[in-house]
C-alpha cells in the first residue's frame, strides 16, 4: 500500500501515456482506411450517388432500428448471401454494423469479389444514432 501511495503520480502518468498511445494508434489506423465514411458523408453518398445501404447486424439488432431503406444482410450469412448485392456492383455500397468491425470484414469480403465502391460507416449504427440521424423500425 505504501508503494502505491508513493508512486501514485507515476502510475497515473503511465496510465495516461498508455491510453493516449492507444488513441493515437486508433486515429492513425482510421486515417489509412479510405473506406470509412462519417454519417454526413454517408448521407451525401445516398442522396447524390444513390448509394445502397447494407446492415450486417443480426436480425434482433436490425429490428430495434436501422438506417432508412437499409437492406438487411446479417454478417453470419454474409459470405453465403453476398451474391444478392451483385446487381448493385456499379453503385456505392455503405455497410454498417453496431460499431464498424463486422462491416469492415464485410467490406473486405466484397472487395475480394471485385466490388470497388465500398464504404464502412465509421462508428456504425452507434455513431449514426449519436449524430441524430433518422432511424427506421420498419421490417423489410
Amino acid at each position: 500500500m505504501e508503494f502505491l501511495q508513493q508512486n501514485l503520480n507515476m502510475i497515473w502518468a503511465l496510465l495516461a501515456t498508455a491510453s493516449g498511445a492507444w488513441l493515437l494508434v486508433d486515429f492513425i489506423r482510421q486515417q489509412g482506411d479510405k473506406t470509412l465514411v462519417s454519417p454526413l458523408s454517408a448521407i451525401l453518398l445516398i442522396n447524390r450517388e444513390d448509394a445502397v445501404v447494407v446492415d450486417v447486424r443480426p436480425q434482433g439488432e436490425f429490428d430495434q432500428g436501422h438506417l432508412p431503406n437499409a437492406r438487411h444482410l446479417p454478417f453470419a450469412e454474409f459470405e453465403r448471401r453476398s451474391g444478392e448485392l451483385d446487381k448493385f456492383r456499379e453503385r456505392p455500397l455503405i455497410l454498417y454494423c453496431a460499431n464498424g468491425s463486422r462491416a469492415a470484414a464485410a467490406v473486405a469480403t466484397l472487395k475480394k469479389s471485385g466490388f470497388t465502391r465500398l464504404y464502412n460507416l465509421r462508428g456504425g449504427f452507434f455513431e449514426w444514432e449519436k449524430a441524430s440521424q433518422p432511424i427506421s423500425r420498419k421490417r423489410k
